[in-house]
């Protein structure tokens, strides 16, 4: 292939590359928009610390704090930033920590990634309980396992009061908006980099047959978890870049046929579970907790998941119907 030929493929890659990136930038932005103006809104009303009271005698079923409820409730309304800021500012014991990170990264940004996921082919409400009830049932699971000694050298006394928050007060609007939409501004700025330079990766690699190769090295892989060996490609970019920035991929993939409904669902049940196992994983352990539990727990209940899920269309062979509620 000469030079020629090889730039005129590539500039047809970015003509087909800046129509789905434009598409996803705007869904995406048209959900994380409302959804982190309302947490802000939650925040500072004090209705998410009422919350966080509420679920304080069921924190301590397993093995927690209630002020821990915070981390959980930051990290289902927005992300693994989030929960890792209030951990830093409760002292909490390793051991503790350990718990709410699987936790927050089994069941994290549930609004926006179930949006996303609704679009491959998944049900909000059924990736939504899905992954809380893991996120549920690890933390059990760890409590059980986990020494009670675990990580004692790092452990610190905390009180199991709740701290109040700041009484809101009307004249700090201004700056709590200024803020906010600075906030807001770098991350529309990094949505429409990422997501547009990886469809224009996938495009190419598309074009140049690259793609396909990678689906035939990585389908062994798939199949072990349980995957369609088509989406190695897709499970590559949910573990690098996460869901929400990947959602790009997974949803032209869909609208374009090359990944059926059916399947899109399937490889939800996994990245539900386990996904961003570098850049999630990384930051967690920038905070102490140990990789092998930063990782191996939600990968193992991935896999089952998905082969548990498999069963039961086997079983039941119900028809499949699309982003149902």
């Amino acid at each position: 292939m000469d030079q020629k030929s090889a730039i005129h493929r590539i500039g047809s890659a970015l003509r087909k590359a800046w129509k789905p990136s434009l598409q996803t930038i705007q869904f995406l932005l048209s959900v994380m928009i409302p959804v982190s103006l309302g947490v802000l809104i939650l925040e500072k009303t004090g209705l998410l610390f009422n919350i966080s009271r509420f679920l304080t005698p069921f924190m301590h079923l397993l093995g927690l704090h209630g002020e821990s409820s915070l981390v959980i409730l930051s990290a289902m309304f927005m992300n693994n930033y989030s929960a890792i800021a209030v951990i830093e500012t409760l002292h909490l014991p390793l051991r503790e920590i350990t718990i709410l990170t699987v936790m927050s990264l089994i069941a994290h940004n549930l609004i926006v990634e179930s949006t996303v996921m609704k679009k491959t082919g998944s049900s909000v409400t059924k990736m939504v309980f899905l992954r809380i009830s893991t996120a549920l049932i690890a933390a059990w699971i760890l409590n059980y396992i986990l020494p009670a000694d675990f990580g004692a050298s790092n452990m610190q006394t905390i009180s199991e009061t709740i701290t109040t928050p700041q009484q809101f007060m009307m004249q700090d609007i201004p700056q709590i908006f200024k803020s906010w939409t600075l906030q807001t501004g770098n991350l529309i700025l990094k949505i429409v980099i990422l997501i547009s330079l990886l469809m224009v990766a996938q495009k190419i690699m598309e074009e140049f047959g690259l793609l396909e190769f990678l689906g035939k090295i990585t389908g062994p892989f798939m199949r072990l978890l349980g995957l369609p060996p088509s989406t190695g490609f897709l499970w590559i970019v949910a573990n690098t870049l996460g869901l929400a920035y990947g959602s790009a991929i997974m949803i032209e993939r869909v609208e374009s046929g090359k990944l059926s409904l059916s399947e899109g669902d399937l490889f939800n049940h996994h990245v539900g579970i386990s996904h961003s196992l570098l850049e999630d994983t990384l930051l967690f352990m920038a905070i102490g907790v140990p990789l092998f539990w930063a990782v191996v727990p939600r990968f193992i209940l991935a896999i089952i998941i998905v082969w548990m899920e498999r069963g039961r269309r086997i079983l039941f062979r119900k028809s499949f119907q699309v982003g149902t509620l």
